[in-house]
């Protein structure tokens, strides 16, 4: 027995080092030589152009810019289940930001998710997505960024629980669940399709909230753009791959291109995080590109329509106080059979959004108002005004259980609980 112990010991020393050595190779594998990479040519103005359209792009601004800051100068705060993460300072100050680093290291932070100090990024920076960017459109965004005025802003610490601010445990995470590699046209589609898909899966990140998130945080690569919960914002990305939910394969592409570039459309109308999207990237891209990501997004492998269920009809005291308080508060707008107005109110009878499963939407809408992007293309959009002081868990169940039922739509009620647990996670 004594002489099985420091055997057993001296094997599970070797499993842990072969283990530890894996982790490491899985987490440099690719990486380009610093030492020998060449030195930085100098940025050419049609370069720094291109790298502002690609930051638009990408929504940069949206997580390195603090409201009320100066641009790219960082300290966003970004809620995570792990704790809060801060976006980075990337204005050319030499303490603080971009100032020191190389076009390589850049490309190393895009396409590898390391930083110029060698430190592992954490994901929430999205170079799960980031890393099927070309090095040429890499360099561009590093020209654009260091074309900015220096900020000297020093950057904040992320507030993340152990074992989650561990580069120990980032490191296993990453072996787990990241695979770096650029983007490969696909022989078999034509040039428009494959920019919509580089655009889509590389800078657009898409993926980072329209696809489901396992307990650890990663996304998941077997049902892509399948939709997802994301987290700690406590809205809904559906998906883009069921007809049922966000899927445009049936729209026509103007309509799709309507709506990444105003916010609106024939089709449909977007709000909360997505509105965010389009405002501050989406509408500032081509006409070209975004036909482009409209051709991607209509090509994505459909998800089969679940049968259909029969639904209890709501009890009749729910189904008269959800008509009641519908009359009151929501016929004005969206019309007494629920048809919407000129396409200023979106219809409710017949829209998915109002009937997909998840009613987290619904819910937050209600509650917190819903309120269309201000862009060039329609830059005096009409909202709704927010219910959260003005109806109760009880009332808002009732005349969203009534609408989901109403006027042909079939779905299933909204419970009280679903509006109280929204109610106060969204109060924090």
């Amino acid at each position: 027995m004594t002489r099985r112990l420091p055997r057993a010991l001296a094997v599970l020393a070797l499993l842990l080092a072969g283990a530890a050595a894996l982790v490491w190779w899985l987490n440099v594998r690719g990486e380009p030589d610093l030492a020998a990479a060449a030195p930085d040519a100098p940025a050419t103005p049609a370069q720094v152009a291109r790298g502002a359209y690609l930051a638009r792009a990408g929504n940069c601004a949206a997580c390195h810019t603090s409201r009320g800051g100066a641009a790219y100068a960082g300290g966003t705060p970004i809620p995570t289940p792990f704790g809060t993460v801060y976006g980075s300072n990337l204005t050319p100050d030499a303490e603080h930001g971009l100032g020191r680093w190389t076009a390589t290291e850049f490309w190393r932070a895009m396409h590898h998710g390391r930083s110029r100090d060698g430190r592992l990024l954490v994901p929430a920076f999205p170079y799960t997505s980031f890393t099927e960017v070309t090095r040429a459109d890499a360099d561009a965004l590093f020209a654009y960024l260091r074309s900015l005025p220096p900020v000297p802003q020093p950057n904040r610490p992320h507030e993340l629980r152990w074992p989650y601010n561990q580069q120990a445990a980032l490191a296993v995470w990453r072996a787990l669940y990241f695979r770096p590699g650029e983007y490969q046209s696909d022989p078999a589609q034509d040039a428009e399709w494959n920019r919509g898909a580089y655009l889509v899966r590389g800078l657009g990140h898409c993926a980072a909230c329209h696809t489901t998130r396992n307990a650890w945080g990663a996304s998941s690569e077997r049902l892509p753009l399948s939709g997802g919960l994301i987290p700690m914002q406590n809205w809904y990305a559906p998906a883009l791959t069921s007809v049922r939910e966000a899927s445009v394969a049936d729209w026509p592409l103007d309509d799709v291109v309507a709506l990444l570039q105003t916010g609106v459309s024939p089709r449909g109308w977007v709000t909360g995080p997505m509105a965010e999207v389009v405002l501050r990237s989406t509408q500032h891209l081509t006409r070209e590109d975004l036909a482009a990501m409209g051709r991607y997004l209509q090509g994505l492998p459909q998800q089969p329509a679940p049968e259909s269920q029969p639904r209890p009809a709501p009890g009749t005291e729910t189904a008269t106080l959800g008509s009641r308080l519908y009359e009151h508060h929501c016929a004005q707008c969206h019309g007494d059979a629920g048809e919407g107005a000129g396409g200023v109110y979106p219809p409710l009878a017949g829209n998915r959004a109002v009937t997909m499963a998840s009613t987290v939407n619904l819910v937050q809408v209600v509650l917190q108002g819903g309120f269309a992007p201000a862009t060039a293309g329609n830059p005096r959009p009409y909202g709704m005004p927010p219910f959260v002081l003005a109806l109760s868990d009880r009332e808002i169940s009732a005349v969203l259980t009534y609408v989901r039922s109403a006027w042909g739509n079939d779905a299933p009620a909204v419970s009280e609980l679903d509006v109280n647990q929204l109610r106060t996670t969204t109060a924090r």
